[in-house]
């Protein structure tokens, strides 16, 4: 049997998470658990303003496609191209391409090697650079998949928790 990789399936926006959950229906019906491991909608965490508070909000990361972590073979295919809402693979024709290493680790699928981190939970941190630049801020979580911690700011007032890179992070 072969290695399971990481493909992404094109579909109507807005349809991303029926899209999702007909997979995996399709999955447990056929028995398919082996071949398709898993179906994702990459979310992105943002804070909005909404009637003077800063909300948490989660929005697709890619609007239009799910990524799949499958074994390819000519069942897979089928399954996936014929689920309602899917357009097709991302790849040429009908040939799906898989996702390269490269491109996995931004989206916190899979990191090249574990990073040791100078900081941890409740530390106070200030930020190096990006738009947070000068601002501090107490750890809240670490994320190590996605080379992200989220620290909880003083926004209009009130605590507010933003996502930063740890390459935008340093120890006070």
């Amino acid at each position: 049997m072969s290695e399971a990789k990481w493909y992404v399936a094109h579909t109507y926006s807005g349809y991303e998470n029926k899209v999702k959950a007909n997979i995996e229906k399709t999955i447990e019906n056929r028995h398919l658990e082996d071949q398709i491991l898993e179906v994702r909608v990459p979310l992105l965490e943002s804070v909005e303003m909404r009637n003077g508070t800063a909300k948490a909000v989660q929005k697709k990361r890619f609007p239009g496609y799910v990524l799949l972590n499958m074994v390819m073979n000519d069942d897979t295919w089928y399954v996936v191209r014929n689920t309602r809402g899917v357009t097709g693979f991302v790849g040429p024709g009908s040939k799906p391409v898989p996702l390269t290493e490269e491109e996995m680790i931004p989206l916190g699928i899979k990191t090249e090697e574990e990073i040791e981190v100078g900081f941890e939970e409740g530390d106070m941190v200030v930020v190096t650079g990006g738009a947070w630049k000068d601002t501090t801020g107490v750890v809240s979580a670490i994320n190590k998949q996605k080379q992200t911690v989220t620290i909880n700011v003083e926004l209009f007032g009130r605590e507010t928790p933003v996502e930063i890179s740890f390459k935008e992070i340093r120890k006070m």
